[in-house]
Parts: structure tokens; sequence; C-alpha cells
């Protein structure tokens, strides 16, 4: 907990409600950001029991004051970085809530977007460190012992493993996060012409406006109406294609003013918004500044950069908020990001800055201003390249046509909407993507998604990879013809050609055989990838935690070994893996091959003598088998086989 918290009455009935339900609460205060001595302090609690913690309850992101050293990040949560870093520094596997109040919209209440970032980044820790994140939990300000009540059946969950992971825990009862369809309806329409499409006139500012995304932006608002466009960037018209832009708006009928400014700097910013013209007042913000950087653990960013990373999003939108607070604005339009909402993997401090933007459009619509926040997922030429939209692609996540994308956020500001999520999503197979390493109920009440998850039992979705029977046969029968020592290796051989295709390494050859998956750069999204190749090629279905249970190609090899060959002669399995190799290399065979052989005759001859020794036990007419077995391809044949061997 933060010092601000120690005897706070929040922290009391929480501590009490958790003391109710069994638990041994141990309060911790965490009087600093410094990692090592956050370190100590929870290895010198870990050592006064020989019990290992079953949980660890952060109300770290409660305390709202700014950072000393990085005023863009609450002192909240700037602690729970530092509290992530500590927990992984001592290899705890307890998992891990963030508890917040008012972080998320339930009803007409405060909304408090300091405290959101820590969802934002909660979302990406679900995805980076799935066995050891809880969840996230929001209460009110003031909760009662029933709220209490919940948040410790919400803690322990089902035996001992949560059921829910992002809650919003009210008086009136528990309420899960959920991605819903948003059927266009007017929210908050617009007093005069509601009934009309939005239309910018007068002066529109867009920050960012130089970048990609910001420069799709401009030229959209200059086609439909848009008088005068202020576009910033921090290098202004020396960013390149600045003059270009320029010149292309004016052709579109807006005249357009490209200035440098750092939407961070307060007083940069005020100045800015002094210099609109009277003739073209100030009607509507867009901001698009903020942009993706590398991929990277919170274990791996320093406070630094954390701040830096959402200092252009945080910063700039709360300058924008606070300084046009009493501006009578038609579109206040945030461009947040789905990395907020579902997670991006080794993105926590983005997923933070974008959560703060969602945040602050509930507030601004709360208090009756005008705010809309897009959740966008990727742009097709936008911030990602040829090579990350066809990753996206494979995991249910295409990205988005530009003209597209202009088209719904038209509609979104004439709705009125507050936060939307815009993307276009293959559900099943993002489904499939998103919940193989552990349950995520934000998806399920999405019908497309909901029923790809429906049919298993939780741990194979559907469409997960193909089925026996599947694959290459021919490569198959190659690798049962090998000598037994030498099938293993070239499965390695084989695991690492697929890797290479999934993370574009040039030569199979540098992945070895014992290097980690996760050391290879793998994640959540590229593992699914993976599975579902290797599956495809050698035909075998295959379960979605493949990359976690065997993690190294060995290792991989070695269950694929075991999968397609294990069974010694003279057992049931291995007769059916003798089987199996039989169906591969009799199915790669051409037809005048299987004719000029013969081989439905002797398959018949065959099944004869194995259902004449039958006959006794369980009354088979042999006689009868023969019948439907005339004339049979050789395809009919092994069906018939495996039927009768319980494996069709």
């Amino acid at each position: 907990m933060p010092p601000s918290h120690r005897a706070h009455p929040l922290t009391s009935t929480i501590v009490d409600g958790l003391a109710r339900s069994g638990a041994h609460v141990v309060p911790i205060v965490a009087e600093d950001t410094d990692e090592e001595a956050l370190v100590t302090r929870l290895r010198e609690h870990f050592a006064t029991t020989d019990v290992a913690p079953a949980g660890v309850l952060s109300l770290l992101a409660l305390d709202e004051e700014p950072h000393q050293q990085q005023p863009t990040l609450s002192r909240g949560t700037a602690s729970t970085v530092v509290l992530v870093q500590a927990l992984e520094a001592l290899a705890c596997t307890a998992r891990l809530w963030c508890l917040t109040s008012g972080a998320v919209p339930v009803g007409d209440e405060e909304i408090r977007p300091a405290q959101a970032v820590v969802w934002g980044m909660g979302t990406v820790l679900g995805l980076d460190r799935p066995d050891t994140w809880g969840g996230l939990v929001d209460v009110p300000g003031t909760p009662d012992d029933a709220v209490a009540d919940r948040l410790a059946e919400a803690l322990l969950g089902h035996d001992g493993h949560p059921v829910e992971d992002q809650l919003a825990l009210r008086p009136s009862g528990v309420f899960a996060r959920r991605m819903v369809r948003a059927p266009r309806s007017p929210r908050a329409p617009r007093a005069a012409g509601a009934d009309r499409p939005w239309q910018p006139h007068g002066t529109v500012l867009v920050t960012g406006g130089t970048g990609v995304l910001g420069a799709r932006v401009a030229r959209w608002l200059a086609r439909n109406g848009a008088d005068h466009l202020l576009l910033t960037s921090r290098r202004g018209p020396d960013a390149e294609g600045a003059g270009e832009l320029a010149a292309e708006l004016a052709e579109s009928g807006a005249r357009a003013t490209i200035t440098a400014c750092d939407v961070s700097d307060r007083d940069a910013l005020a100045a800015l918004l002094d210099s609109v013209p009277a003739q073209y007042p100030l009607t509507a913000v867009f901001h698009v500044a903020g942009v993706m950087h590398r991929s990277a653990s919170l274990s791996g960013t320093s406070l630094t950069e954390f701040a830096e990373i959402g200092r252009p999003k945080i910063a700039g939108a709360a300058h924008l908020d606070e300084l046009l607070a009493e501006q009578p604005l038609e579109a206040f339009v945030l461009f947040s990001s789905g990395a907020a909402v579902w997670g991006s993997a080794g993105q926590g401090a983005y997923a933070g800055a974008n959560a703060f933007l969602d945040a602050l459009a509930h507030r601004r619509r709360a208090r009756g201003a005008a705010a809309t926040s897009v959740a966008w997922g990727a742009w097709r030429g936008g911030m990602v390249d040829e090579e990350a939209a066809d990753r996206l692609r494979r995991i249910g996540a295409p990205a988005l046509a530009a003209e597209s994308a202009l088209a719904l956020l038209g509609e979104a500001l004439t709705d009125g909407e507050t936060h939307l999520v815009a993307g276009d999503f293959d559900w099943p197979r993002f489904a499939e993507t998103y919940t193989f390493a552990r349950p995520r109920p934000l998806v399920r009440a999405l019908p497309e998604a909901a029923a790809a998850l429906a049919v298993h039992d939780g741990s194979e979705p559907a469409g997960s990879g193909p089925g026996p029977g599947s694959g290459d046969p021919a490569l198959v029968a190659r690798l049962a013809a090998l000598p037994e020592a030498e099938r293993e290796p070239a499965l390695v051989r084989l695991v690492n050609e697929q890797v290479a295709q999934v993370l574009n390494y040039d030569d199979p050859a540098e992945i070895g055989k014992d290097r980690a998956f996760k050391d290879l750069g793998m994640d959540s999204m590229t593992a699914i990838d993976l599975r579902n190749r290797i599956g495809a090629t050698v035909g075998v279905l295959l379960p979605a935690t493949l990359v976690f249970d065997h993690a190294s190609p060995a290792a991989l090899a070695r269950h694929l070994r075991m999968e397609l060959f294990d069974g010694g002669p003279g057992t049931v399995e291995g007769v059916l893996a003798d089987l199996a190799r039989l169906e591969a290399t009799m199915t790669a065979l051409p037809p005048e091959e299987i004719t000029r052989t013969r081989l439905p005759a002797r398959l018949q001859s065959l099944i004869s003598r194995l259902t004449e020794s039958t006959d006794a036990t369980d009354g088979t007419d042999t006689a009868a088998v023969a019948d439907r077995l005339q004339g049979a391809s050789a395809a009919d044949v092994l069906a018939f086989i495996d039927k009768e061997l319980g494996v069709g």
C-alpha cells in the first residue's frame, strides 16, 4: 500500500474483509519507488514465514500525487511498475492483483484517469505474465463490508483460481468487463443538427498532425469542410513531407498552419492555443500525438522510459483538457489504442497511456464536455509495416483500411460516442490466440468469439489446428522411414524451419535446438502461429499451450516424435503407430501405383484374417465384411481399419 493509505478507511475495510474470508493478511507499506529498497523490504517480510504468499494485492495505484522525478506519472503508477519489477526479481509466483478506485466507469461516478494507467498496464501484464497475473479490480472510494467480501471472493475465485480478471465492485453488485458490439445509435447527440453527419468547421487542431495517422486525419478533415487546420508536431514544418501536406490540404480548400509544438509542454501549448485566429475559432481537437515504442517487459523498462513513452499522450491530453476547459468544443477526439483494452505484449507503458485517454474521455463526458476516445486497432499503411500487418492478420486482428477507419470515426462523432473500440477482427482466430495461455473473459460476450471458445473443454479452441489425417503425408512418410535415432534431429530441423518463418529469421540454423522460445522473441501471438503451422505440417492436433509445455526446439521435437511415432512393437500403441505410418505412405502414392501393387486386395486379405479370429467372440460376419469391402478403394479400406481399431 502507499504511505498515504496506511491508515485510510478503505485500507482497513479491505484488510478486514480479507481476514473474514480466512486469509492471513500482511500489510506492507511501499515508502518509495526504489526497486532495490522494495526488494529488500519484501524479502524481509517473506523471510518471516515458511509459507509463500498465495497472492499479492496492490493498493499502490490509489496514490495520485505526481511522481517527483517523472511528474507525467502518478506516484501510484510509478510504485506499481517498481512492484512488478521487485516481484520478478524475487521470482515470486503469487498472483498480483492491482486495486483502483474510480479508474473505470460504472454509472454516474467520478472517473480518475491517473489510476486508469494501471488498468492499461495490467492488460499487458496479463499477456506477458499469464501465470503470475491475477487481475484488476476497481472499488468505490468508501467501500462497505459487502464490497470487501466481494473482493475477497474475486481474489480467491473458484478453487483458488480467478474466474474474472477485470472487475468493478460496487454496493449494487459485481461488474465484469466485456467487449460488446456497438450498433449505431445516438449516445449524446449534438444539440444543433444532430440528425446530420458531424462536419468540421472553423479551426481544427490536430496534434501529431505531420505523422502518418495525423496527416490522414488532416486530409479527411479538409475534404469534409474544415476551414483552418492547425497541425502540430515536434518538428513542425521541418517534418518530412510537411510542405507537400500543406499544399495538398490547400488544394482541398483548407488553410493549413503547421507549427512545431511539444504538446507535453503546457506553456508552449497554451501559446499555440492563443494563436488561433479569431476569424476561425477553435471548434475541435484531434489528439493523435504519440507512437508505439519497441516491445519491452516491465522488468526491462525504467521509470524514465515508462514516462517518456506515455508523456505525449498523457501530458498532452491533460494539458488540452485543462487549457480548453471553458472552450465550447464540438469535438474532443482522443486517438487511443486497443493495447489499453485487450493488451499488446511488451507495451505496458503505451497501453497505460492509452487507458488514461479512455478514462479522460469518460470524465469529460460526465461533466458535459465533448469527448470521444477511439481505441484503434492497427491502420493499414499507418504505424505498422507489411511484416507486422501480416503477423496481425495471422492472429486474427488484420489492419484496418484507412478509409474504413475514418468512416468509423465520422460515425462515432455523429452518434456522440464516448469510448469505442474500432478494429477489423477474425473473432474465432483472435479468441483462440487471445485465450490460449489463460482464460480471458473480456471477449466472451461477442457471439463469434464465444462460439469458438464453447466447442471445447477450455483448452482447445475451435479451429485450433488440423486433426489426424491432415498434414503432409509425404513428409510424415519420410520421417517414418528414417532410422529411429534420426527422427528427432529431423524434427528439430522441421521445428526450426517453422520458427524461422514465424519470427522472420533468415537462417533456421541460427535458432539452435536448446534456446528457449521466449528468448528467441516468441510471444503469445506467435506461439499460436507456430502451433498451427506445425500441426498443419504433421497432421496432429496440438494443444494451445504447446510452446509453454515444450519450451525449446529440442523439447518440442521430442514431443512430436512421441506423438507421431512412439509405441513399441507388439503393443497396441505400436500397431496404431505403424498403421499411421502406413496410411501416410499409401495416401501419398499415385493411384496407378495403388492399382499396380493391388494394395486394396492385400488389405482386404489382412482384414479377413483379422475378422476370422474375432468372429467367435463378437459375432462379426466375415462374409458380410468381405461384401462391404468388395471393390473398395484404398482410402475406404483404411477408413474401415480406423473404425474397427477405434481410431476413426
